[in-house]
This record gives C-alpha cells, sequence and structure tokens, in this order.
C-alpha cells in the first residue's frame, strides 16, 4: 500500500492530523436520497483550512478575434426529418363543415362563357402571279434550259430588296438671339378674381426719372446759367454819331464833360476791359449823358444797385426802381434826381459783359428806361452775337 504524502489530503476532505469534530455523525454506506443530495449540492460548502492549492476562478470571457463578429453565432436548427415520416395533421380538425354545400345569395350567376369566332378559311396557294408581257424596248429572257429546271417556289412570291434609303440630313436651326428684356408676366388665370379690399401695386421705374434729373443737374443748370454769360461776354463799345434823333455833341465842354465821365469809370471799375462816355442831344433840346465800359461780371444785379448807390450824393436821387429788361441776365434801376437846377431821371443797366448809365432831361422814367435800352444796343455790342 502506498503512503501518504506529506501535505495530501484524505478523499474525504479533511486534514490527515485533525480529529474528526465531536458530534459529528459516522457516515453510513446508504446511499441517500435524491433530495438530500440535491440539498447537500446547493449547500455552501466549508473552505477548508488547509489546502494543498488555491480555488481557481471563473475563465474571463474570450475577446473576438480580428473580423470576428461579436454577436454570438446562432444554434444552427434541428435538422426536420422528411415529411413522410411525420404524422399528419388535419387542418380541418373540430370544424363544422357541414353548410359549405350552401348556394350562395349575395353574387349574382356568372354569365356564360362566350366561344371565341371560327377563324376564316385560308385560300390555298396557287402559285406565282404570270409574268407580265414584255415590251418592245425590254427584250423577253432567254428560255430556261431543261437540264436545270428552276425549283418551284415554295411561298408567296417576295418583291426584290429595296435600297436602303440614305437617313435624312439634319436641318439646320438657326440661333435665335436671346432679347435681354424678360417675358412679360403671365396674367391671372380665367375668371380669377382678386378679394375684396386687395388693391394691386404697380410698380414704378424710377430710372428714367433718375437719369433725367442728373442730366438736367449736369448738363441743364450749367446751360442755364452759362448761356447768358456766353452771350453777353465778351462786348465791345463804341460811341456812334448818330443814333435816332440824338446826335453827338463834339464841342470843348461836351468833350471835357466825356472825359472826366470816362476817367470816373475807370477808376470805379477797375476790371473794365473798355470805357465809352459821350453827350447827346436833340433838336428840340433834349440832353442824354451817356457812359459806361465792357468786362465781365459776375453779379450783374449786385452792381447795378451798386451804381446808383454812387451816383445818388451827386444827382440827389430818390429811391430805385427796377425796371424789367426783358433780358436774361440784364438789371437795370432807375431813379429821380437833381442837376444844373432841373430835374433829370438816372438809370443804370447792367449785365455779364457791360454796364451802361444814362442822365435825361425832360423825360419821364419809362421814356429814359426804354431810351437807355436803345442806346446801348447802338454802343455795347456782344462779339458772339
Amino acid at each position: 500500500m502506498p503512503e501518504p504524502q506529506p501535505g495530501a489530503r484524505p478523499a474525504d476532505g479533511n486534514s490527515p492530523d485533525q480529529p474528526d469534530p465531536p458530534g459529528q455523525p459516522e457516515t453510513s454506506d446508504q446511499p441517500e436520497s435524491s433530495d438530500q443530495s440535491e440539498g447537500a449540492a446547493t449547500a455552501e460548502t466549508p473552505t477548508p483550512r488547509w489546502s494543498g492549492s488555491a480555488p481557481v476562478p471563473p475563465p474571463l470571457p474570450r475577446r473576438p478575434a480580428w473580423g470576428e463578429s461579436a454577436e454570438p453565432t446562432p444554434t444552427p436548427p434541428v435538422p426536420v426529418g422528411p415529411p413522410e415520416h411525420q404524422t399528419p395533421v388535419d387542418p380541418w380538425a373540430g370544424v363544422d363543415t357541414g353548410g359549405w354545400d350552401l348556394p350562395s345569395a349575395e353574387l349574382p350567376p356568372l354569365p356564360p362563357t362566350l366561344s371565341y369566332p371560327r377563324p376564316p378559311d385560308t385560300r390555298q396557294w396557287s402559285g406565282p402571279p404570270p409574268a407580265p408581257p414584255a415590251g418592245p424596248a425590254y427584250p423577253a429572257p432567254p428560255p430556261v434550259s431543261p437540264a436545270h429546271p428552276a425549283p418551284p417556289p415554295i411561298g408567296p412570291a417576295q418583291p426584290p430588296p429595296s435600297r436602303p434609303m440614305p437617313p435624312p440630313a439634319p436641318v439646320k436651326v438657326p440661333k435665335q438671339r436671346r432679347s435681354k428684356r424678360s417675358a412679360p408676366p403671365a396674367g391671372p388665370p380665367p375668371g380669377w378674381q382678386a378679394p375684396k379690399g386687395y388693391v394691386p401695386v404697380r410698380r414704378r421705374r424710377r430710372w428714367p426719372w433718375l437719369l433725367l434729373l442728373t442730366l438736367a443737374c449736369c448738363c441743364g443748370c450749367p446751360a442755364y446759367y452759362g448761356f447768358p454769360i456766353s452771350a453777353q461776354y465778351p462786348a465791345r463799345a463804341a460811341l456812334p454819331d448818330q443814333i435816332e434823333d440824338l446826335s453827338l455833341r463834339r464841342d470843348d465842354r461836351s468833350t471835357q464833360t466825356a472825359r472826366e465821365l470816362e476817367g470816373e469809370v475807370r477808376k470805379e471799375h477797375w476790371l473794365a476791359e473798355d470805357t465809352f462816355a459821350g453827350v447827346y442831344s436833340t433838336s428840340g433840346g433834349k440832353r442824354v449823358t451817356v457812359f459806361g465800359g465792357t468786362g465781365f461780371r459776375l453779379t450783374p444785379e449786385s452792381d447795378a444797385e451798386a451804381e446808383l448807390s454812387r451816383l445818388t450824393d451827386r444827382y440827389a436821387l430818390a429811391t430805385p426802381e427796377s425796371v424789367d429788361t426783358g433780358v436774361r441776365g440784364r438789371y437795370e434801376r432807375c431813379a429821380v434826381g437833381q442837376a444844373d437846377g432841373g430835374d433829370v431821371v438816372v438809370c443804370t443797366s447792367v449785365d455779364h459783359g457791360s454796364i451802361a448809365t444814362g442822365v435825361f432831361t425832360r423825360l419821364s422814367v419809362a421814356d429814359s428806361a426804354d431810351l437807355l435800352a436803345t442806346l446801348r444796343a447802338q454802343i455795347v455790342q456782344p462779339e458772339r452775337g
């Protein structure tokens, strides 16, 4: 009999040197019942105090290999035997099938089935049609040799194959020029009515008005203000000897007076390009003294008022009156005064190219203004007129 190894555990699970615990009943050799065996299996087995090996933990779940599905592999189905080895099952077992032969009153009976029409009888083929008689332009074909008779035709005569027609040439459609203007919007459908209170809003094109306003500002304003300047400047002045019934006086006193007036004009209007002065008289005793100069003037209205203000002390002028000249860019002022113990009328007319002042005796303000317009039309001549 082999000797027990040191540290070995007996088959009953107890240590060899440990005595049996007191009070433990002796094991009997009789087999226990199945209930007792199952209860002993489920009961917790005490861990031995002295053991030759440690308890083994349960294995970890295996990690899936590369390319292996993480889902578990389904269990293959249980093979079923052939149907002839299975027990037959009646699907109508236990079902009352006694009322299946009752007539149905819901659906009408089906109409009788119509027979197909009989196809028409086909005519038996009687051979190819006879050849047309040959004309004088086409000679008759040579007879067929009896050694090689032509085989009888099997089917009806077929027409000779026709030459395939060439495909028609594609028609070149001319390119249509696209219009830049978009198509007009489609109108409302027929019978359409606007809802109550609807007011159609028409979109107005503002670019023509904007273009016209731009042209008016860029071209109209300079033309409006620049035309009088270009028509009145530059100008030249010359005293004619006779103006209607007025004659230029050339005596010493008149010549001296004209020189003094011309010097005053040159002194007061130092930007003047040319100056003039003269004394005219009529056979009836009327006397007219006229003087002035030419040159560019930007503000003719202010220059006319300044000229009458300069002559107010010399001629004791009253309040000046404005006279309408009828010429755009020309302004005229007249006032009544005193000279050599008699009444005189002093009028001045200024435009963008010249200034002319006249002293009239024995005339009214209206007649003096008309006579000054006549004098300056003869003395001052625009170079571009």
